[in-house]
């Protein structure tokens, strides 16, 4: 009975990113070896579960209906930041080089994954934009340089095709296959800095 309990905390932890069944294990030893640190750990997301909530606006967490960022007047309502996830949201905003406001996919296209544009937060994003009726003078998709990313970011462009807003994207510095998440915020901030206009041709 207790080796089944085991077997399955490390299933469950095998699932977080970047972590195999062999750091799986040694994270269960330690939780169990350290009850006092378990317990703060089973509290602490006990209430994050219960608090936290999804942004209706951008998609971004937060304790109220709208996220601090989304609240937050003195960002430029004129510029509309596109991201994967809500890493990458924070990556950029530790630059603090955007000043607008951000909308987040939740993931991006894939066909390997089965991902497609129903799975993500588009139908939103359109909705946003007409919603807005022309505020929007500038859109950065900001999507990860991978095949993904760039899949999702040429997709977007097509379907803003007929709007009468600019359409950028971070420049040079973020290398081909790298993600937001894991660069440095110097890199980011230089991409950001430097945008040009999305082509699709």
């Amino acid at each position: 009975m207790t080796e089944n309990i085991i077997e399955n905390l490390i299933k469950i932890i095998s699932k977080l990113p970047s972590l195999g069944p062999r750091s799986a294990k040694r994270i269960v030893l330690h939780l169990l070896e350290n009850p006092k640190i378990s317990k703060e750990l089973t509290q602490v997301l006990r209430t994050a579960n219960e608090e936290i909530k999804t942004c209706k606006i951008c998609g971004n967490l937060s304790v109220e209906e709208f996220c601090k960022l989304c609240n937050d007047k003195t960002r430029n309502q004129e510029i509309l930041c596109i991201v994967e996830d809500i890493a990458d949201l924070w990556a950029i905003e530790k630059t603090k080089v955007h000043k607008g406001i951000y909308h987040i996919l939740n993931g991006n296209l894939s066909a390997v994954e089965g991902r497609n544009p129903e799975d993500l937060n588009i139908e939103n994003l359109l909705n946003r934009i007409e919603n807005k009726q022309n505020i929007f003078q500038e859109i950065i998709i900001a999507t990860n340089p991978t095949v993904e990313g760039q899949t999702t970011a040429y997709y977007i462009v097509e379907l803003l095709k007929n709007e009468n807003i600019k359409i950028t994207k971070p420049a040079y510095g973020i290398p081909i296959g790298g993600e937001f998440n894991y660069l440095d915020e110097s890199t980011v901030g230089i991409a950001f800095k430097s945008r040009k206009e999305f082509r699709s041709s």
